[in-house]
């Protein structure tokens, strides 16, 4: 058996939730990993981040959303707000954001509440099928990493480990 990591990067713009879509980095990963039948997880570290498979809506809102991913927006607008000031959500505590200035992150970085919970219904990572070298992600199948966090525009870390032989 065989085990392949790799990890990529990718850049969310901040203001809003971010979408990736990861599909051919993956693909470009697995390709280089040689496996032929096993598993591909695709994982996040980052608390604010989730991994999903989905279709691609192949039409866009004016900010570049695709039309799924806006109504996906929309709900979760509904379900978890986006946090806006201070004491929206019990977290972050005082203790936190204390943490927070340890580490060098100025408080108003702790406001991403929203982003955390919304990580939670989703999950940090998806667990795909590989059959005869490919991803089994059916016809319409699309590999998206989603940054919640609307604090601030970041680099984030994409990490791929492939099992099998």
């Amino acid at each position: 058996m065989k085990v392949y990591r790799e990890l990529f990067k990718v850049k969310s713009e901040g203001l809003h939730p971010t979408f990736h879509d990861v599909t051919k980095q993956v693909k470009e990963v697995l390709e280089k990993s040689g496996v032929q039948n096993g598993i591909c997880v695709v994982y996040s570290h980052h608390t604010t981040c989730s991994v999903m498979t989905q279709e691609c809506s192949h039409d866009y809102t004016y900010f570049g959303l695709e039309y799924l991913q806006q109504d996906l927006c929309n709900i979760m607008e509904k379900l978890i707000p986006t946090c806006r000031v201070e004491h929206q959500y019990m977290h972050p505590g005082e203790k936190h954001i204390e943490f927070a200035y340890t580490v060098g992150d100025p408080p108003h970085v702790s406001l991403n509440t929203d982003a955390h919970l919304r990580s939670v219904f989703f999950g940090r990572s998806e667990t795909i099928v590989v059959m005869n070298g490919k991803l089994d992600l059916g016809q319409f199948g699309y590999v998206y990493f989603i940054d919640w966090d609307q604090v601030r525009a970041r680099e984030r870390e994409v990490q791929v480990q492939i099992i099998g032989e």
